[in-house]
């Protein structure tokens, strides 16, 4: 027999120590995906809110008032900007409810009276402003497209004009205590989204490849 006994020994244990490296290292080596993590169509659609809404004033407002349509809007920037009208047109009705409540306080001076008529009035002309806005979008189509969304720009803007006015009513004096916070809470909130919306409304009318 070649070798000794002593040297056969040893290259068995050698040769058994060195399989058994050699299996540790594979069985706790990590095991690479052969491609990247897919982004789910939530967080996708979640994203694309929260990217559209960092080109707007108040993307706080605006992340918190339409990251709940996220699967309606999925990645549509008309959907989007209608969405966000629709948002707009619901707290604004709601405004106009409130301004006409307030307007039947009796306590009310005289000239707080005559400021808070003239918010029932604007207000109450936003609403009108943007309801017709989400009509005419709705009647876009290729051979209008630019027409129809210029008149939706003009009614939004209009509604924004509105909205402006109340408030001007609130900081020139005209009305004061508890129903000046409660008038300017509510009008800065539909101001800003009617900002946020016309953001929106500009971006889908200025792009050629959104045409329907």
């Amino acid at each position: 027999m070649e070798g000794s006994y002593p040297g056969r020994v040893l290259l068995v244990i050698l040769i058994i120590f060195h399989f058994s490296v050699h299996i540790n290292a594979s069985t706790t080596r990590p095991v690479r995906s052969s491609s990247r993590p897919r982004i789910s169509h939530k967080n996708r659609e979640d994203h694309y809110i929260k990217t559209s809404c960092k080109t707007t004033l108040y993307p706080k407002l605006c992340y918190r008032s339409l990251s709940s349509y996220a699967n309606k809007i999925k990645t549509d920037p008309k959907i989007l900007a209608h969405t966000a009208l629709n948002v707009t047109l619901t707290a604004t009705r709601s405004t106009s409810r409130l301004m006409r409540r307030i307007s039947k306080i009796r306590t009310l001076r005289r000239r707080e009276r005559a400021a808070i008529a003239d918010c029932v009035e604007v207000v109450g002309d936003s609403v009108e402003e943007l309801h017709r806005s989400m009509e005419e979008m709705d009647s876009a189509s290729e051979t209008n497209f630019t027409a129809v969304m210029s008149d939706v720009q003009t009614w939004v803007s209009a509604a924004m004009t509105d909205d402006g006015t109340c408030m001007d009513g609130c900081e020139e004096g005209a009305i004061r205590g508890r129903v000046k916070i409660l008038v300017r809470r509510h009008i800065v909130r539909i101001a800003h989204l009617t900002s946020n919306a016309l953001v929106f409304v500009n971006s889908y009318a200025s792009s050629t490849g959104n045409l329907p």
